[in-house]
């Protein structure tokens, strides 16, 4: 009888340890689960962004550049890119939408309002003054960090 009153008492532990070392360890394991998901979530989307500059070119004060979605989703809060441009080997960041220049705006082409696949948006860049003749690096990063640039050439 003592044996079998042990054996039920062990048992009894047993699970009141397994159950106390699994309410311990299964919050962290919920915790780690959510952080895998949204960094996997962040580099499905950085996979699928992709884009493309298409054309640039410079009219007096204004340098007009065309970029192209070529990625598998759409991309939001365009106006949180960053824009570089300068005579090639060295940039300058331009801001977005200031009140005097040098900044940039955009325009997303077409009927759509969205930067959606296959879409294209028509980047202007207001200076404050005429570019020179030369050779310049003009490069856009979307707010997830991918990026793309060219070089064009003022005459």
């Amino acid at each position: 009888m003592d044996k079998a009153i042990v054996t039920v008492l062990l048992i009894i532990c047993g699970i009141v340890a397994s159950l106390a070392v699994f309410n311990g360890i299964y919050p962290a394991i919920q915790q780690s689960s959510g952080a895998i998901t949204d960094a996997s979530n962040k580099i499905s989307n950085q996979i699928e962004s992709r884009i493309a500059v298409i054309q640039v070119s410079s009219s007096g004060a204004m340098v007009e550049a065309w970029v192209k979605n070529v990625g598998t989703v759409s991309i939001p809060d365009i106006a949180s890119s960053d824009i570089f441009m300068a005579p090639e080997g060295s940039y300058e960041r331009f801001q977005y939408e200031g009140t005097a220049p040098p900044y940039w705006d955009f325009k997303v082409e077409g009927t759509s309002t969205t930067w959606g696949q296959a879409g294209t948006i028509k980047i202007s860049i207001h200076l404050s003054s005429p570019l020179t003749r030369g050779i310049y690096d003009f490069k856009m990063v979307i707010p997830n960090g991918i990026s793309d640039e060219t070089t064009f050439s003022v005459s």
